[in-house]
């Protein structure tokens, strides 16, 4: 993208701050796993409505991020999502969570593909990160191997997001223009 994709303007507000004014809606505590405070990325009135924690040295990868995320956490189970998903819903969040019930981690598959950036875990999935790190895998995905994940289909998750709009990442210029098109800001 050029820039760092959590920065861009979706609306009167950047990507990540609609993302956490959306989650802010059901979760009680959102807590940001962000880069270097030295990286400044983050606009400043998100230190007010989250806890911002900063990684020590540049972006160690989100499998880092999301352990840390997990320690932080205060409720035993927890939506963790990448910072580059502007059409998030945030009842889609609240029902992953309630899928953990008996499960360690709720991660939907779409398209094919496991979404671990947009999934519930519970707090104890931490020590299994630790451990993928431990062995120098880097894939989040890969922690479906040593907890008790509930995959959650596409047919499933569209009772709750019809077009799976919560899926759509900003990875690339047209990425970005398809959102901003389904958000009615283009």
């Amino acid at each position: 993208m050029g820039r760092p994709k959590a920065t861009l303007a979706f609306g009167a507000e950047t990507v990540v701050e609609r993302i956490v004014r959306e989650l802010a809606r059901v979760f009680e505590q959102i807590v940001i796993v962000a880069p270097p405070v030295e990286a400044g990325t983050l606009p400043s009135s998100l230190h007010e409505k989250a806890l911002v924690i900063h990684d020590e040295s540049a972006y160690p990868g989100p499998l880092d991020a999301l352990r840390r995320g997990l320690e932080t956490a205060a409720h035993e189970a927890v939506f963790a999502c990448s910072c580059d998903l502007p059409m998030l819903d945030a009842g889609l969040a609240r029902t992953l969570c309630a899928m953990l019930d008996r499960y360690d981690a709720a991660i939907p598959r779409v398209g094919g593909k496991l979404e671990p950036l947009c999934a519930a875990y519970h707090r104890r999935c931490a020590a299994a990160l630790s451990e993928l790190a431990g062995r120098g895998v880097m894939r989040v995905r890969e922690i479906t191997r040593l907890v008790n994940a509930r995959i959650v289909d596409e047919a499933e998750l569209r009772r709750f997001d019809p077009e799976l709009r919560s899926f759509l990442n900003v990875n690339t210029p047209e990425d970005y223009r398809k959102a901003l098109r389904l958000a009615g800001l283009a």
